[in-house]
């Protein structure tokens, strides 16, 4: 079975287990009460080895010597007994339609063993009703004594059914406050006689690669398992959606610890374990856990709202990449470019440009394109904003700060793919390609705009520049993207009247001693983008 990003719910009946990405977030509450311990967090125990001075530099050290060497806390138990009171498994259950649902693989226990019946039970998950019911287990954390339950919202999609046990055996019906699939987070609550331990989020920023975590969860439906591990690095993007910014982290997490949370060495909970990368669907060391910043804002808005509110800017993105910060005669590749303002939103107020690098929004630096969407989402409806860009106006000029202010609207979300980065290229052409050679030219055949090639390539009415006619097998023009139909806008930032232009413009570059032409391509609908194309 190949290695994948798999889901960490744990399935207790049904085929085997399904290996999906997943993606999550949870956020800082307020006036959330402490754990347990009069709100005293607990430190990790400082190193206790015995240590001695080191060996001078290059001496090798003998054998039998003590050496500095780093260790963990000595005991994280104190620790783990005030959190897992307020951590809970979390069942579901879901009636499916059609034939009997699949057996589960077998897990057999010692010949003999009191625990074969258990493990019967844990994979089987039939009510014996005659009901065919699809049962799973998952985590998650009481985030207020008054019954608010964080975990994933793949934990608890399409259930019929949501019960939170605690650890104290008792059980407790859920219902559905709001649901995120974005960020896959779910909030939950339940009703109890008495204040439930809760515990509080932490600020994940501060969170530094090789600091100690702790995992609580329900691996396998087994309960509340401890698992200890570092942070193994951050801002990971596993391609799970669009606000992708992960806690990796080798703490042991499993199937079932979906939605359980991964508390630093004081007791607060810094990310949610959401999703694991695993050849066989067991730990191999590599887990993600969403940072608890992430999705600060969403907690709140599904209890309060029952759904989000995030801010909205109107425009599509690209990344910057080396090849196009050289054309832009940027200091390095950082920000994220625009590529497109979205027709009466936010960013349509005349100050942005296409080709604008967003190198700080809000002052907050952008260090790459999937930066930005999940800042400006995390940003409150309504506030104005400054924006910090690069604007490059001339192939000779450098590129020049400009700043903007911008006040955001509110995402929708049949406009939600106006708001991220539109980094693919247009590609598939049906038309035949015209008969004439492509110039020698980036290894392109180049057309001034006609109504016969608009109908043809089924081009915007609006649309000006050059069209592609055809592209040279296996050139550098091809493998950037560009197919026939694609219209040429500018080159070298320069707009570019007809084909003969287009090729002046080429040559004069080419001339000058460029390496590469920057262009910027217009695709079929009028959707904009740069790409570096080395001259022949």
């Amino acid at each position: 079975m190949p290695t994948t990003i798999a889901r960490l719910a744990s399935p207790l009946a049904g085929a085997a287990l399904a290996l999906l990405a997943v993606q999550a977030g949870p956020a800082r509450a307020q006036g959330v009460i402490a754990p347990p311990s009069e709100g005293q967090p607990i430190a990790p125990q400082p190193p206790t080895a015995a240590t001695v001075d080191p060996a001078a530099p290059g001496v090798p050290a003998q054998p039998g010597s003590a050496q500095p060497r780093m260790v963990g806390p000595a005991s994280v138990a104190d620790l783990a007994d005030r959190l897992l009171g307020a951590v809970v498994n979390i069942s579901t259950s879901q009636k499916v339609e059609g034939g009997p649902a699949r057996p589960a693989p077998p897990l057999a226990a010692p010949d003999g063993s009191p625990l074969q019946d258990f493990f019967n039970d844990l994979l089987n998950g039939r009510e014996g009703d005659g009901e065919n019911r699809v049962q799973s287990l998952g985590s998650g954390f009481v985030l207020d004594p008054s019954g608010v339950v964080v975990t994933n919202n793949h934990v608890i999609a399409d259930a019929d059914e949501i019960t939170v046990n605690f650890a104290d055996g008792r059980q407790l019906d859920a219902r559905v406050l709001g649901v995120d699939p974005k960020t896959d987070l779910a909030v939950l609550k339940v009703e109890s006689d008495t204040p439930l331990a809760a515990v509080r989020f932490g600020d994940s920023d501060a969170v530094r690669i090789g600091d100690w975590v702790m995992a609580i969860g329900n691996p396998f439906g087994l309960g509340g398992s401890v698992t200890v591990g570092i942070v193994s690095a951050r801002g990971r993007n596993i391609q799970a959606g669009p606000y992708d910014n992960f806690i990796q982290t080798d703490a042991a997490i499993n199937r079932g610890n979906s939605g359980g949370p991964l508390f630093d060495m004081y007791g607060n909970v810094i990310g949610i374990n959401t999703a694991i990368i695993s050849p066989t669907g067991g730990s191999i060391g590599i887990g993600f856990a969403i940072p608890s910043l992430l999705a600060q804002n969403v907690v709140d808005q599904l209890r309060e709202f029952g759904e989000t509110r995030r801010g909205w800017l109107g425009i599509r993105l690209q990344e910057v990449t080396d090849e196009i910060a050289e054309g832009l005669g940027l200091p390095n590749a950082r920000g994220a470019l625009v590529m497109g303002i979205i027709p009466e939103g936010p960013a349509d107020n005349g100050q942005i440009e296409i080709g604008d690098v967003v190198t700080r929004f809000d002052g907050r630096d952008i260090a790459t394109s999937r930066d930005l969407p999940r800042i400006v989402a995390e940003t409150e409806i309504g506030k104005t904003v400054t924006l910090d860009l690069l604007r490059k106006e001339s192939l000779d000029a450098p590129a020049r700060p400009v700043s903007v202010e911008v006040t955001l609207g509110r995402l929708e979300d049949a406009d939600e793919t106006d708001a991220g980065e539109d980094d693919a290229p247009a590609d598939n052409d049906p038309a035949a390609p015209d008969v004439a050679s492509p110039s020698a030219t980036l290894g392109l055949q180049l057309s001034d705009v006609s109504d016969e090639l608009k109908s043809r390539f089924d081009l915007a009415d609006d649309l000006s520049g050059v069209v592609v006619t055809e592209v040279a097998p296996n050139s550098a023009a091809g493998e950037k993207g560009i197919v026939p139909g694609t219209v040429i806008r500018e080159i070298g930032q320069e707009v570019v009247k007809d084909a003969a232009d287009a090729r002046e413009k080429l040559a004069k570059l080419k001339a000058d001693g460029r390496r590469n032409a920057l262009l910027l391509l217009a695709d079929r609908s009028g959707d904009l983008r740069f790409a570096v194309v080395p001259i022949d």
